[in-house]
C-alpha cells in the first residue's frame, strides 16, 4: 500500500489532520481493529508538529472511532461515529470542515415571516421576510441517530440555493453563498442555549419530548457587518459538545 501524503498549500491546522485520518478510517484505509501510523511517522507525513497529531487524535478519540494506550498505540474502534458529536472551533475553516465531516439532508425549504420571538432569538426584523432550508444533520458515514435539526434562513432573493444545497449536501451553507452570490463570511457570531427539545423535532431526531437539548444559533456577517446567513440548530444534549480552545494574546 503506497504512504498517503497531504502536501498542504498553508499550515497544517489539526482540523486538516482529523478530517484526513476520520476519511481514512470510514472509508476502511485504516480498518476497525488496526493502528493508526505512530505520532512521529504522522508529523512527518503531514509536515506537522507533534502538538498538532495529538489535538487531532484526541478528536477521534473524542468522536469514540480510535482508543489510545501507553506502548500499544492508537487503536482504531469504529468506522463510524456514534450520535454524539464533538465540534471544537477556532476559526472560519474549523466551521466549515465541519461540513465535511457530516452531511446534510434537506427535509423542507420555502418563505419565512419572521414573527416577533423568532426574530429576537435570531436577531433579524420581526416581518421580514427570509428563505428557510429545514435539514437533518447526519453522521456522513451513517449512524444510529441524527446529530441535529437545522433551520437556515437566508436572502429570500437566493432562490437556488435549496437545489444547490441537495447537491451539495457535504458543503456549508455559507460556503454555498459564497460560491454562488461571491458574499464572503468575515464574521460568525454564536450563542449557545439550553433548551428543552421541542415536541414538533422529537420524532425526526428520535428524542424524547422535552429532554434537554443545546440551541445554537449562528449568525455570518460580512465584511461590512451585513448579516448574510443565519443557522438556528438543536442538538440532543446528549448528542453534541461545543468545544472552544482560547490563548492569550502576544503582543
Amino acid at each position: 500500500m503506497s504512504e498517503h501524503r497531504v502536501k498542504p498549500a498553508r499550515a497544517v491546522r489539526h482540523g486538516d489532520v482529523t478530517r484526513d485520518l476520520l476519511q481514512g478510517i470510514t472509508s476502511g484505509r485504516f480498518p476497525v481493529g488496526s493502528l493508526l501510523p505512530k505520532e512521529l511517522e504522522l508529523c512527518e507525513q503531514y509536515g506537522t508538529s507533534r502538538h498538532t497529531v495529538r489535538l487531532a487524535i484526541n478528536e477521534l478519540v473524542e468522536l469514540g472511532l480510535v482508543s489510545r494506550r501507553k506502548r500499544m498505540g492508537t487503536r482504531v474502534e469504529a468506522r463510524t461515529a456514534p450520535g454524539h458529536y464533538r465540534q471544537s472551533l477556532g476559526s472560519l475553516d474549523d466551521l466549515v470542515q465541519f461540513g465535511e465531516a457530516h452531511t446534510r439532508v434537506l427535509q423542507s425549504f420555502g418563505d419565512q415571516v419572521m414573527t416577533a420571538a423568532l426574530a429576537h432569538a435570531l436577531g433579524t426584523e420581526p416581518g421580514s421576510t427570509w428563505l428557510r432550508l429545514s435539514s437533518l444533520r447526519v453522521n456522513r458515514g451513517g449512524g444510529a441517530v441524527p446529530i441535529g435539526w437545522t433551520d437556515v434562513y437566508l436572502d429570500a432573493a437566493y432562490v437556488d440555493l435549496p437545489g444547490m444545497a441537495r447537491q451539495a449536501p457535504d458543503t456549508l451553507v455559507a460556503t454555498l453563498i459564497e460560491q454562488a452570490y461571491g458574499r464572503q463570511a468575515a464574521e460568525i457570531r454564536q450563542d449557545i442555549t439550553a433548551v428543552p427539545l421541542p415536541p414538533g423535532l422529537a420524532e425526526a431526531l428520535q428524542a424524547e419530548a422535552g429532554s434537554a437539548a443545546l440551541r445554537l444559533v449562528r449568525r455570518y456577517l460580512d465584511a461590512a457587518g451585513t448579516l448574510i446567513e443565519v443557522s438556528d440548530t438543536i442538538h440532543p444534549a446528549d448528542r453534541f459538545t461545543a468545544s472552544s480552545r482560547l490563548t492569550r494574546r502576544r503582543e
